[in-house]
């Protein structure tokens, strides 16, 4: 980092390539990232801390292979590894303040990394420093960028949100063995359809998830490929042809994480196919999440003039004027979540399909939304699980007493009596108001231990043909 000299009004001066500009005095970082911060007062939105951590570990990283490969003199390796593990830890968060709104390639968080830590190298060692050709050494904003976006959020999926989705998993799977024998009325088009369990209901929801556990565990084979290495444009000017690999397993070694160097780094920089993936992914979770949340409203509606078929747990008070009523509102919290990680991911496609020729240039914007999509699903799954779905309660009675009285239970009757006949005594039961089971006994003179057996709901749960040895009619 440059010379400073003490400026007016607590700043200093600093250099940079374009010339001097003041700093505030107590800032770690130099000119670079203070001409970000003045031209980009747009947002006041910050890269995530996933991203700032991912920054401090790719330079930690580059120290120690650097000082390997001799290029650094054990000295500055020493100190440079150590500040930015300082910073991957969250230390200096405050000293990242340039918005989200950037440069396109991300430089400027690059080169802000770059200077905090050699602030910080330089203050606690007996070397000096150089933001650029210390702790830049054999890197590039564009390929650093690109890197740091793939290492963040594996680590944010990883640590956090895949723990989160196996246990909102684990919850519903669990309610799902509770309730497997108890029977409520299915429904299609909102309308009154054959009869299932809660425990076959509660297990769809599971299934989405594994699903989406297993989509999100794919699409990370691929962003673990780490572009770094590339420098530039992907050809690797000014970097050891050995860094790339190395720094994969440096990376892998820090984070307790499996990275790999990719084959093509051209790649990696021109596209972020592999990030939109990711991206997709999460929205297709979020698509899953959405529907539990909604069929968790549905099944909670009322409590009198809705379904009524559960209670959640009363959580707050949901009216400023009306008293008494109680509101849904973990599962609306969780909609509104799965409808911002929806949009996050219309930008990150826009976004990953804005490289032109051999960069792309929306990437703080892609690591941005991306990482927020993994921290927003990872606590809305939480909470859905442990303040919704671990506690929520079956009103038996509401749930029986809609039950006996569906006439669709009549589909039983087809192999007996054909579809026109039983599409009768459906109409009939829906206009009298009356079970079907009284209806179908007048209409087709089964005995009625036999319209029983066939009309059960708890056995019209299991599927197959219900008439099956049931002597005729």
């Amino acid at each position: 980092m440059a010379k400073s000299a003490e400026g007016a009004r607590g700043s200093r001066i600093e250099r940079d390539s374009m010339g001097e500009l003041q700093v505030p005095k107590d800032a770690l970082w130099g000119a670079q990232t203070q001409r970000a911060v003045q031209n980009f007062p747009i947002s006041g939105r910050r890269m995530p801390r996933e991203f700032i951590r991912a920054l401090g570990l790719i330079k930690a990283a580059a120290a120690d292979v650097n000082g390997r490969f001799g290029l650094l003199g054990k000295g500055a390796a020493t100190a440079i590894r150590s500040a930015a593990l300082r910073v991957a830890e969250g230390e200096h968060d405050a000293q990242f303040p340039v918005d989200v709104f950037q440069t396109g390639s991300g430089t400027s968080s690059n080169m802000n990394a770059n200077e905090v830590i050699a602030a910080l190298a330089s203050n606690a060692g007996r070397v000096r420093v150089h933001p650029n050709d210390h702790v830049n050494l054999g890197q590039s904003s564009n390929d650093v960028i690109p890197t740091a976006i793939r290492v963040s959020s594996q680590l944010a999926t990883t640590e956090s949100l895949l723990p989160a989705l196996k246990h909102l998993r684990r919850t519903i799977e669990r309610r799902a063995r509770a309730l497997s024998k108890v029977t409520k009325t299915g429904r299609t088009h909102l309308m009154d359809a054959m009869p299932l369990t809660f425990g076959q209901e509660f297990g769809t929801w599971a299934a989405q998830l594994a699903s989406a556990e297993a989509r999100i565990e794919d699409a990370l084979k691929r962003l673990r490929r780490l572009p770094i290495g590339g420098t530039a444009i992907g050809t690797g000017i000014n970097a050891d042809p050995r860094f790339g690999p190395a720094m994969a397993k440096s990376l892998s070694a820090l984070t307790k994480s499996r990275f790999e160097s990719a084959d093509n780094r051209f790649e990696g920089l021109a596209a972020q196919d592999d990030a939109v993936e990711l991206s997709g992914q999460l929205n297709a979770l979020a698509v899953a999440l959405m529907k539990i949340a909604n069929d968790l409203r549905w099944m909670n509606s009322g409590p009198l003039a809705g379904l009524g078929e559960i209670e959640l747990p009363a959580l707050q008070p949901g009216s400023s004027i009306m008293p008494g009523k109680v509101n849904p509102v973990i599962p609306e919290a969780v909609a509104m979540v799965c409808a911002q990680v929806m949009g996050h991911h219309v930008a990150v496609t826009v976004a990953g399909q804005s490289g032109n020729f051999q960069l792309n240039v929306m990437l703080p914007l892609i690591a941005y939304d991306l990482l927020d999509s993994i921290a927003l699903l990872s606590n809305a799954m939480r909470v859905l699980a442990d303040q919704a779905i671990a506690d929520l309660q079956v009103r038996n009675d509401r749930v029986r007493e809609a039950l006996d009285r569906n006439p669709i239970l009549v589909t039983a009757l087809n192999p007996v009596i054909g579809y026109e006949k039983a599409a009768a005594i459906a109409k009939q039961a829906y206009r009298e108001g009356r079970p079907v089971l009284d209806v179908a006994r007048e209409a087709t003179g089964l005995p009625i231990a036999e319209l029983k057996r066939l009309l059960d709901p708890a056995a019209l749960t299991k599927g197959g043909i219900q008439a099956a040895g049931a002597g005729g009619g």
